[in-house]
């Protein structure tokens, strides 16, 4: 909990003060669970979706155990868990050390000893090496160089950074990481983090060997390339830099697969915004899209999806007829 931005509070239950050392994944679902317990929440689970198709005025939510529903508004808070996205390279189909994502990572203790390249320029690649490094050899690898940012992170920026990451979705374009406008917080554990050279970047890797990351030599010598990351021998593949791990901290997509049969993307690839109310079917809620897919903006978006429900319950809504139409 030491690393987490902020948990935001839940109406009329506040949020117990945490120990620092406490993993977020035990907090939260106990946090929940004293919500639905208070306020009497009788919440239906496990109930897994496959699909939520139109079915004229109602939407149809089919399971996996064989069993429908029919909604007349839908609130959509799968958010990106469940979609780790891991970029391809030459090569990875044939290393011969272990691959990880951001979503399985459990803790440093798996790594003591390793060697590890940690891929990815956010808020999770910083983390983990900063707790992987005190028990193994770490090297941090991004496409692009680090944003840190300087000064605290106040409600203007915070309210700044969302509005950049909204623009995308009400253009109908799949959303950017909220990090990618804010930048790293560049606080004194991050600063003591580059002093050491735990976090010192060096450009991604080519390619992938059996038991190596490689670079072709111009990326990483020479003339405005800078210099190999150390440990790193020039061999006739190129610079290789030996290796146990990769971790892939490279970020998620968002888990919409389920509402295909609806057809809300644009030709951009996303999916076209008011707030939280989908444009194409007025009856749809995204919760954790976009903007709302962080701490920042989540608030906000629950009294969003909230009034946009009302809104078709009341009739007040745009009729499919004019949503399809704009």
């Amino acid at each position: 909990m030491r690393t987490v931005n902020r948990v935001y509070e839940l109406p009329g239950t506040p949020v117990e003060v945490p120990d620092p050392d406490e993993p977020v994944r035990t907090l939260i679902p106990r946090y929940f669970a004293r919500y639905e317990e208070q306020h009497d929440l009788r919440v239906r689970r496990p109930v897994r979706v496959l699909s939520v198709q139109d079915a004229g005025e109602r939407l149809l939510v089919v399971t996996d155990g064989g069993e429908s529903y029919l909604a007349r508004a839908l609130v959509g808070a799968t958010g990106t868990w469940t979609k780790p996205f891991w970029p391809s390279y030459p090569g990875t189909e044939s290393f011969a050390g272990r691959q990880l994502h951001t979503q399985g990572f459990t803790g440093a203790e798996d790594f003591r000893g390793q060697r590890v390249v940690v891929v990815g320029g956010g808020i999770s690649a910083v983390q983990h090496l900063l707790e992987i490094a005190p028990v193994a050899t770490t090297l941090w690898v991004t496409r692009r160089p680090p944003l840190w940012r300087e000064g605290p992170f106040d409600a203007r920026r915070g309210h700044d950074a969302v509005a950049l990451v909204e623009e995308r979705a009400r253009a109908g374009l799949p959303p950017q990481s909220v990090v990618s406008v804010t930048g790293l917080p560049l606080d004194d554990r991050y600063r003591a983090g580059i002093e050491s050279g735990v976090l010192r970047r060096f450009p991604v890797f080519t390619r992938v060997s059996r038991d190596a990351v490689v670079w072709e030599p111009s990326s990483v010598l020479g003339p405005g390339a800078g210099d190999a990351p150390p440990g790193a021998t020039l061999t006739q593949g190129g610079v290789e830099w030996p290796a146990d791990t990769i971790l892939w901290a490279t970020g998620f997509r968002s888990a919409l697969d389920h509402l295909a049969p609806l057809r809300l993307r644009e030709r951009g690839g996303g999916v076209l915004m008011d707030g939280t109310t989908v444009v194409r079917d007025p009856r749809v809620q995204l919760v954790g899209y976009g903007p709302s897919a962080s701490t920042i903006g989540a608030n906000r978006a629950g009294r969003d999806a909230v009034r946009g429900v009302a809104a078709v319950l009341d009739g007040r809504a745009p009729s499919m007829t004019a949503a399809s139409a704009t």
